[in-house]
């Protein structure tokens, strides 16, 4: 006769396993919580800066730091040097957007359309690699390429078509130009990459079915390739546009110098010499403040019209 053995069960008392859920419950609530509120909520009570009197000695919250409403917003709106930045900042931007957001694009289609497997990886990995230098270097390269006696651009333009140097960094005109060209160049063979990975992503079986009909490579590039890398274009730009009124710091102050100011005097450059080496940070405050409403107005007005034209959007 088989004897029938079972295997003893100890239960853990009631208040050891509440504990055990309790402390989970605090590891998968509390502990998020508190990093989210610590490190995305607490930094934003620095806004209040734009809306006081801020003594850097006193504190945010003391008496020291009276309140004063929307002073330092219309401090901001009745300069003349804040509108020469914002239409500076808007105008460059504009113009980066316009010339600079289609060509990674025009540069992916074509080297994708390479038959040297070799050659479109070294020409992919050599585009790319001034994205990874500053602008203190870059500017540091066109001034010794594009100084008006011993650069290497004015001696080639001199001596072959025999015209007078071009002054590229002291004229108004030229200096945009420059900045726009330089800002291509260093970040075209960074946005190809992100074209390259999603043509990748297209089905070959499209293109194989497109030559079967006797499509060509403009039919196949029009009908497959750009169809298929469009949500990518529309998400880049959305967050392009919602880009419009930040302005990066380093690319215009490297470049600019006094005598082009009227052009290259932007938002970020407007702060640093009126908010922070003048130790404003109440004004420096409300001009970001300001900044920062306007690129999520415009961030979510280029997301609501993509997807009334049928796109996903970022959200």
């Amino acid at each position: 006769m088989k004897e029938k053995t079972t295997a003893l069960k100890i239960k853990a008392p009631a208040s050891a396993s509440y504990f055990r859920r309790s402390w989970m419950l605090y590891l998968m609530l509390v502990l998020p919580m508190t990093f989210f509120i610590v490190f995305r909520y607490v930094p934003m009570t620095n806004i209040v800066i734009a809306f006081k009197d801020y003594n850097i000695f006193q504190g945010v919250w003391s008496s020291g730091s009276p309140w004063v409403g929307f002073k330092w917003f219309q401090n901001t709106f009745q300069s003349a040097g804040f509108w020469l930045a914002l239409r500076n900042t808007i105008m460059l931007n504009l113009l980066d957007l316009i010339v600079g957001f289609p060509a990674p694009i025009i540069l992916a289609l074509i080297l994708n359309e390479l038959v040297f497997k070799r050659y479109k990886k070294l020409t992919q990995t050599i585009i790319y690699l001034p994205h990874f230098l500053s602008w203190i270097v870059i500017s540091s390269i066109a001034t010794r390429l594009l100084a008006p006696s011993t650069g290497v651009v004015n001696i080639f333009i001199t001596g072959t078509f025999g015209i007078e140097p071009i002054d590229f960094l002291m004229n108004r005109v030229n200096w945009v130009i420059t900045y726009i060209l330089f800002g291509v160049w260093k970040e075209m063979g960074w946005g190809t990459i992100i074209y390259l990975a999603a043509i990748t992503s297209i089905n070959p079986e499209l293109y194989e079915a497109a030559e079967v009909d006797g499509a060509g490579r403009w039919r196949k590039l029009w009908h497959i390739t750009l169809p298929g890398i469009r949500p990518t274009i529309v998400i880049l730009l959305v967050l392009s546009i919602g880009r419009i009124l930040g302005s990066e710091f380093d690319r215009p102050f490297t470049m600019a110098n006094r005598v082009v100011m009227d052009v290259a005097d932007v938002i970020a450059t407007l702060v640093y010499r009126v908010g922070i080496r003048s130790f404003q940070f109440s004004l420096t405050a409300a001009i970001g403040l300001f900044q920062s409403v306007v690129c999520v107005i415009f961030l979510i007005g280029a997301n609501t019209l993509a997807k009334k034209f049928g796109e996903r959007g970022i959200w």
